[in-house]
Parts: structure tokens; sequence; C-alpha cells
């Protein structure tokens, strides 16, 4: 099979019609032969029967239903799963990812590419949404050390020796876009037109993005953990310092009785760090505890064609 579309869904039901067709009307001049994975991950709305019913009057859809929602980027790992295409596009079902840039996508790859992400220079996202994902990127990059651009998502076309190395990892945690760069192989970007949301919001709430965002940092890096040394170690030289400072005052007579201020606040900073230092500590034990319990990262309910 030459293409493999994979396709998270969640209340896309206003959008998967459309979507379909547009998906077709492109592919087809590159191959007949394709797959459109269509994963619904739990979506409160009509997104199975819709996706069941193209399922039935097209066998080139393929359509996955998670028992509940699991997360988009563990319904593109379900989709990726089972994707048998030589070069596979995963793509986000809103059709705020243009179908129509897929053909300059595989353009690019027959470049000798094996793997080519979409670059969203103007994204029609919300101001607040955008500066959130510069941010997290930022933060993100300085914690592993890496670079990452928040220009980039799950949009992209990908050999298949990509997504099969992929596949292989077995992170808990599963984030597409930054699970992609780690794997390496030979790839680049190009620059596409972002869609405005056509119908209702995204079903990710800023509550959910710092969760995830949050998530994403304790399972992918273990910095946080060297910093905390890093202040303890500073805490502890400027303690010393401090701590030479009141003995020399106590005995050039300037102090006579020891400052309740002082006490105090040596009190509270120090406890405060202590727990702050054992919940980040707990957080990764926890992270440990999870992955220990070995439980699937998603459940599939049923499958079409």
């Amino acid at each position: 099979m030459k293409f493999s579309i994979v396709i998270p869904c969640y209340k896309s039901s206003n959008t998967l019609i459309e979507l379909k067709n547009r998906l077709i009307d492109v592919i087809t001049p590159l191959s007949a032969d394709f797959e459109i994975i269509l994963v619904n991950d739990g979506s409160p709305d009509d997104d199975w029967e819709i996706i069941s019913n193209m399922a039935k009057n097209d066998s080139r859809i393929k359509g996955i239903n998670f028992s509940r929602n699991f997360g988009q980027h563990y319904a593109i790992s379900a989709g990726l799963e089972i994707a048998k295409g030589e070069w596979i596009v995963v793509m986000d079902g809103d059709l705020q990812d243009r179908p129509e840039e897929i053909a300059n996508l595989y353009k690019k790859s027959q470049e000798g590419y094996d793997l080519v992400t979409a670059k969203r220079v103007l994204r029609k996202d919300a101001y607040i949404k955008k500066m959130f994902s510069k941010l997290f990127y930022w933060l993100f990059g300085y914690l592993t050390n890496t670079k990452y651009d928040n220009t980039v998502a799950n949009f992209g076309i990908y050999h298949q020796k990509v997504i099969h190395a992929l596949i292989q990892m077995k992170d808990k945690i599963r984030v597409f876009p930054i699970l992609i760069q780690w794997v390496g192989f030979k790839g680049t970007s190009i620059e596409v037109v972002h869609n405005k949301r056509q119908n209702g919001v995204s079903a990710y709430t800023y509550k959910t993005l710092f969760t995830l965002a949050f998530d994403i940092i304790v399972s992918f890096s273990n910095k946080p953990l060297m910093l905390m040394v890093r202040l303890g170690i500073v805490i502890s030289i400027l303690s010393f310092f401090v701590g030479i400072y009141y003995i020399y005052s106590y005995l050039e007579g300037e102090i006579l009785i020891l400052g309740f201020a002082s006490i105090i606040i040596s009190i509270w900073l120090l406890s405060g760090l202590i727990i702050l230092f054992l919940g980040v500590l707990g957080i990764y034990l926890g992270k440990v505890f999870d992955a220990s319990k070995d439980r699937p990262t998603y459940i599939i309910k049923e499958k079409l064609n």
C-alpha cells in the first residue's frame, strides 16, 4: 500500500465527511492504493456512527473505536499500529490541517527525506494558546537540552521505517511530535496554510494543556531533579556565609538577642523548599509506579475493515 492517513477523531462529526471527500480527491491522483484510518477517541458526539457509515460504503476507510477517551496521541498510536502504507500521513480531523497540503508534503519527501512535517507559520489559534505552546516548547527544550519548533504539530508525512521505529518505543506518555523527533532519521519541514477551526472549540482546555505539559516534562526529562540539587547547594552555600556573618556579629557584640524574624524566615523558606523537593520527587516516583503496573495505553472496543 502506498499511503495511510491516520486521523484521531474527537468531536469531529461536523467535518468528517468533508475531510474524507477532500482526502480522496487529493490522494487518488498520487496513488489509488491508500487507506484512511479514523480513530474515534471516545467522542461524545456521533463520530463513530459517521465513521461506521463511511466504512460500510468504502473499504478504504478503516475505523477504530476506543472503549473511552484516552487522548489524541494515544489515538494516533493506535492508528499507526495498523497502518500499512509505505508513506503515512498524520493529521487532525477538524480541517485545520488542510488535506491539499499532503501533495506538497509528499513532493518534498521525494527529495530524499524520511519525514516531512508541516510548519504552521501563521497559526489560526487563539493568541494565548500560541503563547502557551511557545513557552512550553522553550521550557521543554531547556529541560531536555533539545530544540523544538512550536509551529510544528502532528501534521506531516512519514516513511514506514520512521513509524516502525516509533512504535517500538514503549513510553507510557505518548506525545507524537516529541517521539518523532527523538527517533531521528532525515527530516525537514515546509510551510503550510493553517485553517481556522470550522466548528466548535478545541477539546484541549487550558487546564488540560497545563496537565499534559506537566506530564510531558516529568516523563521526558529528569533535569528538574538536577535543578533541585543545584538549588539545594546554592542555599547551603548562602546559609554557610550567613552563619559566618552572624557568628562574627555576635563576637563583635552587635547581636545581643537573636532575631525572631530571621529564624521564622529561615524556617518557612527551608520548610517550603523541602516540601517542594519531596513533592517533585514524589511525582517521579508516581510515574515509576504507573509504569510498573504495565497497563495498556489504550483499549480498542471495535474495528472496521
